[in-house]
């Protein structure tokens, strides 16, 4: 049974596409070396399908939207480059496998609700690098984030990972998604206290892998921290459950006032003692 074959945290900041930020990138240099080392790796493992998990694709407040149909286009025009065009193909095989597996497990989630097919940008800058280094066709799955809870969102993930197994697919999961916009006075959205404090805290807990503290950040101190990511890691970490991973972070820098990191995790195997979800809802009972 095919599970999950590697994992990667990005972020999507636009003016990290050279067509965009015209020069404005060699601020952000480590976090491109890294993101070309993760695209390397990505290409290197060889997948049939990328399941990318976006901030930025159609978003509900009670529900999974999941991108329907056979294939999708977008560009950069709405950040000057329209000539940086994508076009990909949709697994749509895996995409009802994971609809089915949402479903048995009582998970709002579905391709239902789609209001604008274009590839958005935090689906693109992860494709920007992959495209650079893939030579395979691979056929692509856009998860949605939305606004249930922690768990509703790892339960997702778990079942993404079901559904791979069951199709046996080669899958790359990438989680997409921004740290803090709140690190500096001089940032696009100021500072608030947060900012840093969230980007320290994240960095630990995803450059050790240690999944299981993600379901405990408060929410709150995640909304005044201005984060993007968070649902988006927590997905991935749920498509990980039980499995051991080699954790590496390869960057992490937010000199512009935005937190980018980038990690890569290499599964190795079973792992009963990181099934992060039971244990979380276990000390929830123990603390009731």
């Amino acid at each position: 049974m095919m599970a999950v074959i590697g994992a990667f945290m990005v972020p999507h900041p636009p003016l990290i596409i050279h067509e965009v930020g015209h020069g404005e990138e060699d601020g952000i240099a480590a976090t491109v070396a890294a993101y070309k080392n993760a695209a390397q790796r990505i290409a290197a493992l060889k997948p049939e399908t990328i399941v990318v998990t976006s901030p930025h694709a159609v978003m509900y407040s009670d529900y999974f939207h999941i991108s329907p149909g056979a294939e999708a286009y977008g560009n950069f025009g709405q950040f000057g480059a329209p000539q940086v065009q994508f076009h990909v193909a949709y697994d749509e095989q895996l995409v009802k496998a994971v609809c089915g597996e949402a479903q048995t497990a009582g998970l709002p989630a579905g391709t239902g609700g789609e209001k604008n097919p274009a590839l958005d940008h935090a689906t693109m800058v992860p494709l920007y690098f992959i495209n650079q280094f893939i030579k395979n066709d691979y056929k692509l799955v856009r998860v949605g984030l939305s606004g249930l809870s922690y768990k509703k969102h790892y339960m997702l993930g778990e079942c993404i990972a079901r559904a791979v197994g069951k199709t046996g697919r080669r899958v790359v999961f990438v989680a997409s998604g921004d740290l803090s916009h709140v690190l500096k006075q001089d940032g696009p959205y100021g500072f608030r206290e947060e900012g840093p404090v969230y980007d320290e805290r994240i960095m630990d807990v995803m450059g050790s892998a240690d999944f299981g503290r993600l379901l405990s950040f408060d929410p709150d101190f995640c909304e005044n921290a201005a984060e993007c990511g968070h649902r988006s890691f927590i997905i991935m970490a749920g498509a990980l459950d039980s499995t051991a991973v080699k954790a590496e972070c390869l960057s992490h820098e937010g000199p512009f006032g935005v937190g980018y990191g980038i990690c890569a995790y290499t599964p190795e195997g079973a792992d009963r003692n990181r099934n992060f979800l039971e244990q979380y809802e276990l000390l929830e009972k123990k603390n009731v």
